[in-house]
């Protein structure tokens, strides 16, 4: 995406425009951005990203701008193959939670 589109992007999350965000590595950190209520991330951190962080601490990075500055945040995963199987196993060991399935059905309220 030319750097022109994605400063308009950015600048439509600044202004609470947009409150969705389909995330890669490219928004994994440095970026402030309140009232994000939805985090999409797209590709599951890869242990072998170039970047040499964990997939642990790459999917905090990502998934931690939905909810920030007091507000709810929902955030979804695609996980589609057994690296991303084992990169999900990482975060739910390292952070000590469970990442449950995305239900049929989401309460807004939970986001919202």
């Amino acid at each position: 995406m030319p750097q022109k589109q994605r400063i308009e992007l950015y600048t439509q999350f600044k202004r609470s425009a947009a409150r969705i965000l389909v995330a890669t590595n490219l928004f994994g950190r440095g970026i402030d951005i309140e009232n994000v209520n939805i985090v999409v991330n797209y590709d599951f951190p890869m242990p072998d990203d170039k970047s040499g962080e964990p997939p642990a601490d790459q999917y905090l990075h990502r998934v931690g701008r939905a909810g920030r500055f007091g507000t709810k945040g929902l955030a979804i995963s695609f996980v589609a193959s057994e690296t991303d199987e084992t990169s999900l196993a990482a975060v739910q060991e390292r952070f000590a939670v469970k990442v449950p399935s995305l239900p049929d059905k989401i309460d807004p309220k939970t986001y919202m």
